[in-house]
């Protein structure tokens, strides 16, 4: 009897040791599909722009989420010395109340396009640095995410020298320029040996014709001379 619970005790802690290695399988799956799932924070493509002192420069941000939204979290620091605006979006599709800190900030951002972009106002070098958009969807356990954009100030933009882009360009029309006057040419060419070979097969058929009504001629007459007389 000994023996046979010293296998059950066996046989239920490998029991035991299975359902915990699949509930742990399956806790890991269930993690990675959330994560794959969930908010995703973008400033673009590009993470940084130059400006001019005293122009309006728009600070980009936009969300998306595979498991949707619910009470969404947003907000915009500077340098992280403090929130210039922040907001709550209650469900997709519903325009957020945002509450402003900065004089010079206005939202221009729209929950049915998931943005929660900003313009910055006649910004000035003091504004140099980086905008952090902050964003946390209580639907994935208050998990925090979020995107950086630098701005840099000038006092006026750097002039671009399309020196070789105009070489470029200039080349490549003097190619695409010269292959139009070849096919012009080439078409020109082939009309007029298209006109000369139509007058050659006239005038070898005209030449044909004569030849045949000659012949025929010299053959009536010889005829007429070979008849003798009754």
């Amino acid at each position: 009897m000994a023996s046979v619970d010293g296998t059950g005790s066996s046989v239920s802690g490998r029991l035991r040791s299975g359902d915990l290695l699949h509930a742990g399988l399956a806790v890991t799956l269930l993690l990675g599909v959330w994560s794959v799932g969930g908010l995703e924070v973008s400033t673009g493509k590009v993470s940084s722009i130059e400006a001019m002192n005293g122009s309006t420069v728009l600070l980009p941000c936009t969300y998306s989420s595979c498991i949707g939204i619910k009470n969404l979290y947003f907000n915009w620091n500077y340098n992280d010395n403090g929130t210039m605006i922040k907001a709550v979006i209650p469900i997709e599709g519903v325009e957020p109340r945002v509450s402003v800190y900065h004089e010079r900030v206005e939202f221009v951002g729209s929950s049915k396009s998931n943005n929660i972009s900003i313009l910055l106002w006649n910004i000035t070098f003091e504004d140099q640095g980086e905008y952090i958009c902050f964003a946390r969807n209580p639907k994935e356990k208050s998990r925090n995410h979020s995107a950086t954009f630098t701005l840099i100030v000038v006092d006026q933009m750097k002039e671009v020298d399309n020196t070789l882009t105009v070489i470029i360009v200039s080349a490549l029309g003097g190619v695409i320029g010269l292959v139009i006057i070849v096919m012009v040419i080439k078409a020109l060419v082939v009309h007029f040996l298209l006109k000369d070979d139509e007058k050659n097969k006239e005038c070898l058929v005209s030449s044909s014709g004569n030849d045949n009504t000659e012949n025929g001629l010299s053959g009536a007459k010889a005829d007429n001379k070979g008849t003798p007389k009754a």
